[in-house]
C-alpha cells in the first residue's frame, strides 16, 4: 500500500514539474504564432461580449500543458521501466484493464479539440468560427460509441454492470452502451461549458479528479489513481497561469479531454451515478445552458441573463475572482459530498 502511495505522489510531481517545464515554451509559440482568443461579437452574444471583450487577444489552447505534460509522463516512465526495469517498473502506469482507454480518451478528445480551437483561431466554422455545437455533439457521441464498444465487447472489459449506490450492481445489458455514450456527452459538454472564467474549470476539475482518484485507490485501481495524479498535477502547474488575470486560456483542447476523460474514469470505477456529486459545478453549468434554450424557445425570452450560470452571475456584478472561487469552494464541498456516499456505500 505505501509503494502505492509513493507511486501515485511521485506521478504528481512529474507531471507538475513536466507542465511547468512546458509552459513557457507552450506561451512563447502561442504568442509568437498569435493564437488568440476570439471573442463572440456583440451581435451575436451581447451580454458576453460586454463582459468579455477586454480579453479579446489573450492567447488560447493552454490546454495543451495539461495534456502533453499527462502524456510526457504516462510515456517517460513507461520507457523506463521497459528499459531499465528495478525500480522503474513500480512508476509504470499504463495498464490494460485500467488506464489504455482513459489515455487513448485523453489524447484523442485534446487533438478533436485542438482542431476546434485552430478553426476557431482562424475563425473558420458558424458563429465566428469552431465546430458547431452539432459537430460537437456528434463527435462526444463518436467517442462515447468507441468507449462504450471497449467496455461491451467480450474482446477487451466485457462490462454491462451498473453499481447504484446502496442498492448494489444490476446488469444492464446492452443498456449499458446508451448510458456510456450518454455520460461521456455529458461530461464533455458540461466540462466545455465550465470552461469561461479565468480558473474557472482548472480548479473545479482538481476537485473532480481528486474525488475520483481517492475511489479509484480505495477500489484497488492504483494505475488508474496515479492517472489521476497526473492529471491533477499538470492542472495544479497550469492554474499558476490561467488564475485571474489569466496569461493564456485553456481552450477546447484542455476542457474537451478534461470532460471525457473524467468520464470514462467514472465509468472504469462504475461511480458514475456519483458525478451529479462530485462534477456538480459542471453538471449545474450545463443545466442552465439547456434550461435557458428551453425556456427561450417556449416563452420567447431569456430566464438568465447569460449563460452558463456563471456569466448570469457576471452580468449581476458579482466580481469574476469571486465567483471562481466559490465555485471551487461548492466544488470541493460537492465533491466531499460525493466520496461520503462511497464510502458509506462501501460500509452498509
Amino acid at each position: 500500500m505505501l509503494v502505492q502511495v509513493v507511486k501515485i505522489i511521485s506521478i504528481f510531481l512529474l507531471s507538475f514539474a513536466a507542465a511547468t517545464a512546458l509552459t513557457p515554451i507552450v506561451f512563447r509559440l502561442l504568442k509568437k504564432f498569435g493564437v488568440k482568443k476570439q471573442i463572440k461579437s456583440a451581435e451575436a452574444a451581447p451580454v458576453f461580449a460586454s463582459l468579455h471583450s477586454k480579453k479579446a487577444g489573450t492567447p488560447t489552447m493552454g490546454g495543451i500543458i495539461i495534456w502533453a505534460a499527462v502524456l510526457i509522463v504516462v510515456l517517460l516512465t513507461s520507457l523506463a521501466a521497459n528499459l531499465f526495469g528495478g525500480r522503474f517498473v513500480h512508476l509504470n502506469i499504463v495498464n490494460r484493464a485500467e488506464t489504455y482507454l482513459p489515455i487513448l480518451a485523453l489524447v484523442f478528445a485534446a487533438l478533436v479539440g485542438l482542431a476546434d480551437d485552430i478553426l476557431g483561431v482562424l475563425r473558420i466554422g458558424p458563429k465566428g468560427g469552431g465546430l458547431s455545437m452539432r459537430i460537437r455533439l456528434s463527435v462526444y457521441a463518436v467517442m462515447g460509441g468507441i468507449g462504450a464498444f471497449w467496455f461491451f465487447s467480450p474482446r477487451f472489459l466485457d462490462w454491462h454492470v451498473l453499481h447504484v449506490p446502496f442498492f448494489g450492481n444490476f446488469d444492464i445489458g446492452w443498456w449499458y452502451v446508451p448510458f456510456f455514450i450518454f455520460i461521456i456527452m455529458a461530461s464533455a459538454f458540461s466540462a466545455n461549458e465550465t470552461d469561461g472564467l479565468d480558473g474557472l474549470l482548472g480548479g473545479v476539475s482538481i476537485f473532480i479528479f481528486a474525488a475520483l482518484g481517492i475511489i479509484a485507490f480505495l477500489m484497488g485501481r492504483y494505475d488508474l489513481a496515479a492517472f489521476t495524479g497526473a492529471i491533477i498535477g499538470a492542472l495544479i502547474a497550469f492554474l499558476w497561469n490561467n488564475v485571474n488575470p489569466a496569461k493564456f486560456f485553456m481552450g477546447d483542447t484542455g476542457s474537451m479531454c478534461l470532460g471525457i476523460t473524467m468520464g470514462i474514469i467514472a465509468l472504469l470505477t462504475n461511480s458514475a451515478l456519483l458525478l451529479p456529486f462530485i462534477a456538480f459545478i459542471p453538471m449545474m453549468e450545463s443545466i442552465t445552458v439547456i434550461i435557458q434554450k428551453v425556456y427561450k424557445k417556449v416563452f420567447k425570452k431569456k430566464l438568465f441573463l447569460s449563460t452558463p450560470i456563471h456569466h448570469h452571475f457576471e452580468a449581476i456584478g458579482m466580481p469574476e475572482t469571486q465567483i471562481t472561487m466559490r465555485a471551487w469552494i461548492i466544488a470541493w464541498v460537492s465533491a466531499s459530498v460525493g466520496l461520503v456516499i462511497f464510502l458509506l456505500d462501501l460500509i452498509l
